[in-house]
């Protein structure tokens, strides 16, 4: 399949190409055993109103809507957008095209970051505006939770096409083969490419992205010197011991 002679290639920045994005839920499964991690935390924290910051295709900004939130949902992305504002029950989520900044003014009892949101901030400067702004939009007592990646685990060895490829069938689209590629490793930057085949027309598109895999230190001083307290950094049910998962509060 994806030897496929004549069909055409291209390379884009992750999430800005609507064909991705489109197939972009069926190549994370539906189930998301990651995201009902975080729906539970805001169940135990009693947490009314959340901001689901870098929200994607809105799955957990619409699980959280139906557990009775009150969301607003932001991403860069306009065609991560336009897919999560198709999905049912849309209307009951406050979506912003933008970043954490672009929220302001709101207040919201918690503030999350889930998948790779606070990774793809590579750079400090931005990655202190969202937290500032972050800590904005919390109400006084409020808690940021958000996940990052362990760099001493180096997770970037394992993205081969040996290791990561999938193929699912896609409504519409047929079959849609993927996987991830390590593009380049510097200092604590890591690129990659997920390539993406489409089996109906043999198109190809290389989606690259880049992480930032900050240290423990490096984050809990990110967030001390925006006015947060760390209360806690737990470790991530579906990775154990390969991320972070902290929880930090507005005092």
């Amino acid at each position: 399949m994806s030897d496929m002679q004549g069909s055409s290639r291209r390379t884009v920045e992750a999430y800005s190409d609507p064909r991705c994005v489109a197939v972009y839920d069926a190549l994370e499964g539906l189930q998301r055993s990651d995201l009902k991690v975080y729906a539970a935390i805001v169940e135990e924290f009693d947490a009314d109103s959340v901001l689901d910051v870098g929200c994607g295709t809105g799955t957990l900004a619409l699980m959280l809507a139906r557990q009775g939130c009150t969301v607003t949902a932001a991403d860069p992305s306009s065609a991560a957008l336009d897919v999560a504002q198709k999905k049912s029950d849309a209307e009951g989520v406050n979506w912003v095209h933008g970043t954490a900044p672009d929220v302001l003014p709101i207040q919201v009892d918690m503030t999350l970051m889930t998948a790779n949101a606070a990774q793809e901030i590579s750079a400090d400067r931005d990655w202190a505006e969202t937290v500032s702004a972050i800590h904005a939009a919390l109400r006084p007592g409020g808690r940021f939770v958000f996940e990052s990646r362990d760099p001493a685990k180096r997770a970037w060895e394992s993205w081969t096409k040996e290791k990561t490829r999938q193929v699912v069938e896609v409504a519409v689209e047929g079959q849609v083969e993927s996987w991830v590629q390590l593009r380049s490793v510097g200092g604590d930057t890591v690129v990659f490419d997920s390539p993406t085949i489409f089996q109906r027309d043999g198109e190809r598109i290389d989606a690259t992205s880049t992480l930032r895999f900050r240290s423990r230190e490096s984050l809990r001083q990110s967030l001390e010197s925006a006015g947060f307290c760390v209360d806690e950094i737990r470790d991530a049910p579906d990775r154990p011991g390969r991320e972070f998962v902290f929880v930090a509060r507005k005092v």
